[in-house]
């Protein structure tokens, strides 16, 4: 069965960093495209970043570009995202997801079928 937990949330202040992981169980990371989405309130949610398990090919939102760093540490079985130079307006949920696919996305997140809880990024401003 997949199982995706988040964890590394927080609360910084601008300018801070956060590393979130997302620990994937039941499946192999290589055979999956891993992505990063976010959601603040009343926002729609939002695809941040992403890495194809197969290859390493990373995708980033322009908003997080040259901040985000996304990782894959395959004998752990868990994706990072290092989140730099943070922002208020980067406070959201943060969520992890899954799709078996050797190309990844964030345009589409209705693509990915396995998703984690969510984690809580702040950035006070």
């Amino acid at each position: 069965q997949v199982h995706l937990v988040e964890l590394g949330g927080g609360s910084v202040l601008p300018g801070g960093s956060l590393r979130l992981s997302c620990a994937a169980s039941g499946f192999t990371l290589a055979d999956y495209a891993i992505g990063w989405f976010r959601q603040a309130p009343g926002k729609e949610r939002e695809g941040v970043s992403c890495i194809g398990g197969n290859d390493g090919r990373t995708y980033y939102a322009d908003s997080v570009r040259g901040r985000f760093t996304v990782s894959m540490d395959n004998p752990k079985n868990t994706v990072y995202l290092q989140m730099n130079s943070l922002k208020p307006e980067d406070t959201a949920v943060y969520y992890c997801a899954a799709v078996r696919s050797l190309f990844c996305t964030i345009a589409l997140a209705k693509v990915y079928d396995h998703w984690g809880q969510g984690t809580q990024v702040t950035v006070y401003s």
